[in-house]
């Protein structure tokens, strides 16, 4: 169990990782799928439990994180980060990731301890189990944005010093 939970994980990051490359993004085994897939199936399946219970109020949460999930799944395996680039890809998912796990933690208590019956359980349990996938996730997308922006920085700083260096009197023998 440990080494496939291992597995899992390293495939995870190693996901994450090709998000920073968009060259080898898409869609190449658990490179490209599996944090994206996971996050679909259980938004997918709390969305159909919060449908079927009296806890209906929720539903639009599960919603549109799986549409959101469908969305950047589909710009990484058609390439959008790289066609778009004004927009910061690894903050976005970033950004994605915290928000769902806040809500999905939210919801998912109060559908557990507000309703009793098995269908708004079950969205609950659901939901905590997103809650921690999506933990995962932007944790390990955090280390990515770190890391993303430690490039960025250091190419801006790289750059800065070439004109730096060409606007520099050479003429002050």
């Amino acid at each position: 169990m440990q080494l496939y939970l291992h597995g899992l994980l390293r495939c995870a990051v190693e996901t994450h990782h090709e998000k920073l490359r968009p060259a080898k993004a898409g869609l190449q085994g658990c490179r490209g799928t599996l944090p994206k897939t996971n996050q679909e199936v259980l938004s997918f399946i709390t969305f159909i439990c919060y449908i079927a219970s009296s806890a209906a109020a929720f539903m639009m949460v599960p919603l549109l994180e799986f549409l959101m999930a469908v969305f950047l799944f589909f710009a990484y395996a058609s390439k959008l980060n790289e066609k778009f680039k004004g927009i910061c890809w690894p903050l976005s998912d970033f950004l994605r990731c915290v928000t769902a796990a806040i809500i999905y933690f939210a919801i998912s208590i109060a559908a557990v301890s507000k309703y009793s019956d098995g269908a708004a359980k079950a969205a609950g349990v659901f939901g905590f189990i997103a809650t921690v996938v999506f933990a995962i996730d932007f944790y390990i997308t955090f280390n990515d944005l770190v890391t993303f922006l430690k490039q960025g920085n250091s190419s801006n700083d790289n750059e800065a010093q070439k004109s730096e260096d060409e606007n520099s009197d050479s003429d002050s023998d």
